[in-house]
């Protein structure tokens, strides 16, 4: 692995079972120390860009409803009163720390030919301008995310597009665990007894779980980029995997050399 001096380039995603505590209100105290954290990173020289579910979870507390809608016209309707007022967190939280961020709404469709392009290029300037790119999938109009995974996967997408040193997704677990319980530090390959090791999650206020945070980190080791998942609750999480993505949580190594 690269000394922690070559981390320059980090994509981090927030989970939406991070932003909804039992009463599913938006931690703004979160967001916050989310938000000074990726301000120290810039201000370091390094580089951030983040993928941010809690759309459809803050619509549903607007809503005061008590559970994910199973309709899509429920969640598209959710995701669309609850994007504005998530980014309108992120702005207030940013601000504080003298930063601007920017939302990207993008689809699988945004992966493809001329819109790819087009995609690195606007995220790559925002980065140059110290602006923190705020990214989530259009839940309005996409339906491919709603029906089989969170941000997990695009997290892993835009890590590539974006040409990332490092992947870091936060939830509310530790890491990965084995068949006792204990978190697996160091996964070298994602075999089938690792995918055995997940399961689908039943919260109420988001989907994907460990089995999509799977798929995200093998989409990202394949393409070269470690991937961390951690608890995002700590204080620092960010600023020490950074720094040393083997500090916490587990760390999924990449299967091509990483570049220098």
């Amino acid at each position: 692995m690269p000394s922690p001096r070559k981390y320059k380039r980090v994509v981090v995603k927030i989970g939406s079972s991070l932003f909804a505590r039992d009463n599913r209100k938006l931690d703004t105290a979160l967001i916050s120390n989310i938000a000074k954290q990726v301000s120290d990173l810039i201000k370091q020289g390094k580089e951030v860009v983040v993928v941010s579910s809690g759309a459809i979870a803050l619509g549903m507390s607007i809503l005061k409803l008590a559970n994910r809608p199973k309709e899509l016209r429920g969640l598209q309707a959710a995701a669309a009163i609850g994007q504005h007022e998530l980014m309108y967190v992120y702005k207030l939280a940013f601000k504080k720390y003298g930063y601007n961020c920017a939302q990207l709404l993008l689809t699988w469709d945004d992966f493809l030919g001329a819109r790819y392009a087009n995609a690195k290029h606007t995220l790559d300037t925002l980065i140059k301008l110290n602006c923190v790119p705020i990214i989530n999938e259009n839940d309005t109009v996409a339906t491919e995310e709603i029906k089989f995974g969170d941000n997990d996967r695009l997290s892993a997408l835009v890590s590539i597009l974006v040409g990332a040193d490092l992947l870091i997704i936060l939830s509310d677990v530790e890491g990965l665990l084995d068949k006792n319980n204990k978190i697996i530090r160091q996964v070298d390959k994602i075999t089938a007894g690792i995918k055995t090791l997940a399961c689908p999650t039943n919260k109420k206020t988001c989907v994907g779980g460990m089995v999509t945070k799977l798929e995200a980190a093998r989409i990202a080791v394949e393409g070269g980029i470690p991937c961390v998942i951690a608890r995002g609750h700590r204080k620092r999480i960010i600023s020490q995997l950074t720094h040393n993505p083997f500090c916490q949580g587990t760390i999924f190594l990449p299967l091509k050399k990483i570049k220098s």
